[in-house]
C-alpha cells in the first residue's frame, strides 16, 4: 500500500458489494459487520477502502477500469447462461435486462471519461 497513490481503484471483486451485503444483514438480523479497512484492487494493489469505488465515473486507475469492464462482461454472460436454464425464476426479458445493464456498466468503465 503506497500512501502516494492518487488514483481511485476498483475492488478486485468488482461485481460484489460488501457494503450492500452489510446493509442487508443489518436490516434483516440487526447484525452490523465492519467493512474492511483495506481492499485488494483490480490492478493488484492493496489500498484503503476509501480509495476504491465501484462507480465508473470515480475510478481513475486505468488497469482497474479494464478489470471492472472485463468482470462486468463476464458476469453478464454468466447471468444469461445461468438464468436461461430449466427451472430459472427469471423470464427471458428479465435476463436480457440484467445482462444489458451489466454490459452498459462495462461500457462505462471502458469510456475514457476519467
Amino acid at each position: 500500500m503506497d500512501g502516494n497513490d492518487p488514483h481511485i481503484h476498483v475492488p478486485a471483486k468488482a461485481v460484489h458489494d460488501d457494503a450492500a451485503a452489510r446493509d442487508l444483514m443489518a436490516a434483516t438480523f440487526g447484525l452490523v459487520g465492519d467493512l474492511p479497512s483495506v481492499v485488494t484492487t483490480g490492478c493488484g494493489l492493496r489500498v484503503p477502502y476509501a480509495m476504491a469505488s465501484r462507480r465508473p465515473d470515480r475510478v481513475t486507475c486505468l488497469a482497474c477500469r479494464e478489470h471492472a469492464r472485463q468482470e462486468h462482461l463476464r458476469f453478464a454472460a454468466e447471468v444469461e447462461r445461468m438464468s436461461g436454464t430449466v427451472g430459472s425464476v427469471f423470464t427471458p426479458a428479465q435476463r436480457k435486462l440484467a445482462a444489458d445493464r451489466l454490459r452498459d456498466l462495462a461500457r462505462q468503465f471502458s469510456d475514457d471519461e476519467s
